[in-house]
C-alpha cells in the first residue's frame, strides 16, 4: 500500500498553491492593502466616437428638462451636448461638473435620479487616459504586487526545489509581459469586443515562444500549473453560495438546465468526433458554464494539458465577439421580449462583461436579467470542479481497479479543496460587509495569477502544437455545442422568462 508522503504538503505545487492562496486571502482579511492596477484607457479618437454616441440621450434629456420647467438643467445639458460634439475630454469633464451642480438645484425627483445614470459612464471615460495608466501611483501599485508575488512564488519555488536563481530572474519578466497584455486588454475598443486579458497573455507568449524562442533561464519561471492553481484557490473567495439565492429562482432553474444538458451534450458530441475525454471535458465546461473561468477550473480539476486549456479559452473568446454583436441584433430585429432576450444572452455569452455589454445594447431590463442568469451559472463552477475531480479519480484508475479512500485522496487535486473551503468560508462564516470590502482586491490579485498562467502557456507552446491539436475536431465540437447551447438556452429562456411555465418576471 502507498504510504502518506507528508512532505508533499510543502513540496508539491498543488499544496503550495493552496497555502499561498490562503495566505493571500488571510493577509487581505487582516488588512493588507494592495491597490488594484488600473488598465482601463480610451484613446482620444475612441473618446470622440464615444462622445458622439451619447448625443441622442443628451438631446432627450434637454427636451425632458425643458418640458418640466427645469431651465437650469436644460441649459447645462445643452452645454454638455456642445462639449460632447467637440470631442474634447476637458470640455466634457468641465460640463459634467456643472451638470452635477444643476442636478442638485433641480426640483424634479425623476430627473435627479435619471441624470446621474446618464452622466456616470461619460465621466468614467473622461478619466480613462494613458497618463493615468502610466502614472507613478499606478506603476507603484503594480510594483508592490510584483514584489509581494515575487516573494511568495520564490518561497514556493525553493520548497519545490526548482532552480531558484533562474526563477528569481524570470518571474519579473513574466510579470512585465503580463502587465503589457493587461494594458492591451484594457483598451476601450478591445474591452467592447470582449477580447479579454487571457487572450493577450496567450498571444504575446506565443509570439515570444515562436518568433524569438523562450530563453532557458526564463523557462525556469514558466510554471503554469503553480500559478493557475493559486489563482483558483483565490477564486473560491468570489464564488458565494448566497449569490444563488440572489440570482432568483428563475435564474437557478435555467442555470442548472443549461449547464447540465449542454455540458453532457458537448461532451457526448466531442467524444463522437473522437476528441479525447480530457479535451472534451474542458470544452464542455467552457461552453456550458461560464467560459474561461470554468475551463480553467475544469482543467485543474482533471489535471488537464495546459495546451488544451489555451485552445479552449481561445475558442471561447473568439466566438464571444460575433455573438455579443449578433445576439442583440436578433433580439431587436425579431422584437423578442427583452426579459427572454436577456436570459438568452446570460445563458450563452461566456463572460459577465460580454453579458453586460450585449444587454446594454438591448435595454436595462435585458442587461439585469442577463446578469442574474450569468451569476446563477457562475456559482456552479465549484460544484462542477469538485464532481469532475472525483469522477476523474475513478476514470483514471486501472481497468478493474476500485480506488480506495486513500487512493482517491492521493489522486484528488488538492486545490479543489482549497477552492471549496474558501468558498464556504466567504459564503457562511464571514460578514457580508467584510466580503464586500475585500472582494475587489482579491479579484484583482486572482486575475494576476490567471494572467501569468496564460502568459506561461504561451511561452511554452509552439503554434504548430495548437494547429495540430485534434486535427480541427475540438473546434468543430465546440462550434457544434455552442450552436446547441444557443438554441437550447433560447428555448429555456422563452419557457422560463416568457411567462409560459412561470409568471413573467418584473424588474
Amino acid at each position: 500500500k502507498q504510504g502518506i508522503d507528508w512532505s508533499s504538503l510543502w513540496k508539491k505545487d498543488e499544496w503550495l498553491a493552496v497555502w499561498i492562496g490562503f495566505l493571500i486571502i488571510i493577509l487581505t482579511l487582516a488588512g493588507l492593502k494592495l491597490t488594484n492596477v488600473n488598465f482601463r484607457w480610451t484613446a482620444d479618437g475612441e473618446f470622440a466616437s464615444f462622445a458622439a454616441e451619447q448625443l441622442p440621450a443628451v438631446d432627450k434629456l434637454i427636451k425632458e428638462a425643458g418640458g418640466k420647467g427645469e431651465e437650469g438643467l436644460a441649459a447645462q445639458a445643452t452645454a454638455l451636448k456642445v462639449a460632447l460634439e467637440s470631442g474634447n475630454r476637458k470640455n466634457v469633464g468641465d460640463a459634467i461638473k456643472k451638470m452635477d451642480e444643476a442636478v442638485k438645484a433641480a426640483k424634479d425627483e425623476g430627473l435627479k435620479k435619471k441624470v446621474p445614470s446618464l452622466v456616470r459612464p461619460i465621466n468614467s471615460q473622461v478619466g480613462r487616459t494613458l497618463d493615468k495608466v502610466f502614472s507613478v501611483s499606478n506603476l507603484t501599485a503594480a510594483f508592490y504586487i510584483l514584489v509581494f508575488f515575487w516573494i511568495l512564488a520564490t518561497i514556493g519555488a525553493a520548497l519545490m526545489k526548482l532552480e531558484v536563481g533562474k526563477f528569481i530572474a524570470g518571474f519579473p519578466v513574466i510579470f512585465i509581459i503580463t502587465f503589457i497584455a493587461q494594458f492591451l486588454a484594457g483598451n476601450y475598443t478591445i474591452l467592447y469586443y470582449g477580447l479579454e486579458y487571457v487572450l493577450w497573455c496567450l498571444v504575446i507568449g506565443l509570439i515570444i515562444s515562436n518568433v524569438f524562442g523562450t530563453p532557458k533561464w526564463l523557462m525556469a519561471a514558466v510554471k503554469t500549473e503553480y500559478f493557475i492553481k493559486t489563482g483558483l484557490v483565490i477564486l473560491g473567495s468570489g464564488i458565494l453560495f448566497g449569490e444563488i439565492v440572489q440570482a432568483g429562482g428563475y435564474g437557478i432553474v435555467q442555470g442548472i438546465l443549461v449547464v447540465g444538458v449542454v455540458w453532457y451534450g458537448c461532451y457526448w458530441f466531442a467524444r463522437k468526433l473522437k476528441v479525447d475525454d480530457e479535451f472534451a471535458a474542458i470544452l464542455a465546461s467552457g461552453v456550458s458554464i461560464c467560459g474561461v473561468s470554468a475551463a480553467i477550473a475544469t482543467s485543474g480539476a482533471i489535471k488537464g494539458d495546459p495546451k488544451k486549456l489555451s485552445y479552449v479559452t481561445s475558442l471561447v473568446l473568439v466566438c464571444a465577439v460575433p455573438m455579443m454583436v449578433i445576439m442583440p441584433w436578433i433580439i431587436k430585429g425579431t422584437n423578442m421580449d427583452h426579459m427572454v432576450g436577456g436570459a438568452w444572452m446570460g445563458g450563452t455569452l461566456d463572460t459577465s462583461g460580454s453579458v453586460v455589454a450585449a444587454g446594454s445594447l438591448v435595454s436595462e431590463g435585458a442587461m439585469k436579467i442577463g446578469v442574474i442568469v450569468k451569476m446563477s451559472q457562475n456559482v456552479l463552477i465549484g460544484f462542477a470542479a469538485f464532481i469532475l475531480a472525483i469522477v476523474w479519480t475513478f476514470k483514471k484508475a486501472a481497468p478493474g481497479e476500485q480506488p480506495g479512500a486513500i487512493e482517491i485522496w492521493f489522486r484528488f487535486p488538492k486545490f479543489v479543496l482549497g477552492f471549496m473551503v474558501a468558498s464556504l468560508i466567504f459564503s457562511f462564516l464571514l460578514d457580508p460587509k467584510t466580503v464586500n470590502a475585500v472582494k475587489g482586491q482579491l479579484g484583482g490579485l486572482r486575475t494576476w495569477w490567471f494572467a501569468m498562467a496564460f502568459t506561461c502557456i504561451g511561452l511554452e507552446t509552439r503554434f504548430v502544437d495548437l494547429f495540430r491539436m485534434g486535427g480541427g475536431r475540438p473546434a468543430g465540437a465546440f462550434l457544434g455545442a455552442q450552436l446547441f447551447n444557443i438554441l437550447w438556452t433560447l428555448l429555456l429562456a422563452y419557457l422560463i422568462f416568457g411567462g409560459i411555465l412561470f409568471p413573467a418576471p418584473k424588474l
